[in-house]
């Protein structure tokens, strides 16, 4: 029997589009704060004890900044994959959360914003990556650099469960969760 992949899933330090409580979805060129960095760091340090084998990251700027850290800290190389980005807003990003909680459909897995993505069309994209990244793992201990909505989702097809049933909880920025998977 095929022994699981341990997965130290690492959400990015704190945005200045987080400190302004603006919606980031695939915003690409968001950069971390001072705070930000310091999560990052942070976090390094504490997935250079977990030991991970290789490092992957959203290609999303704020992600890729903490993956620097990240790289800094273990000596890995970093590898970009696209498939970890955050779920899309579209029309949406960029505008206050605040705003948004009487426009976004919280409770539809197939609700999206114009020219976003839905929560069932993230949790097929997180899904068919893991799938991949089972099927052919780089190491046995894996660091994926993500985002909030995207660690749910891993989570979330981790135990078997739809886009309908995610966590309700996002790790804070700056965490790192450690989850074993087996697809």
């Amino acid at each position: 029997m095929a022994r699981p992949l341990t997965l130290l899933l690492v959400r990015h330090g704190q945005s200045e589009w987080n400190a302004a409580g603006l919606l980031q979805g695939q915003t690409p060129h968001v950069p971390l704060t001072e705070l930000g960095h310091s999560q990052a760091a942070a976090a390094a340090r504490e997935l250079r004890g977990l030991r991970p084998g290789a490092l992957i990251s959203s290609d999303l700027r704020r992600a890729v900044q903490t993956a620097e850290h990240c790289a800094h800290a273990t000596g890995l190389a970093v590898t970009l994959a696209p498939a970890l980005r955050e779920q899309g807003y579209g029309a949406l990003e960029g505008r206050p959360s605040r705003e948004l909680w009487d426009v976004v459909d919280w409770t539809d897995p197939h609700w999206a914003a114009d020219g976003g993505e839905s929560l069932a069309e993230l949790h097929g994209r997180v899904e068919a990556y893991l799938k991949g990244l089972c099927a052919e793992p780089p190491a046995a201990v894996v660091a994926l650099v993500t985002h909030g909505d995207t660690i749910r989702a891993v989570q979330a097809v981790a135990c078997g469960l739809g886009p309908d049933a995610m966590p309700a909880v996002t790790p804070p920025n700056g965490s790192v969760t450690r989850l074993e998977i087996d697809l």
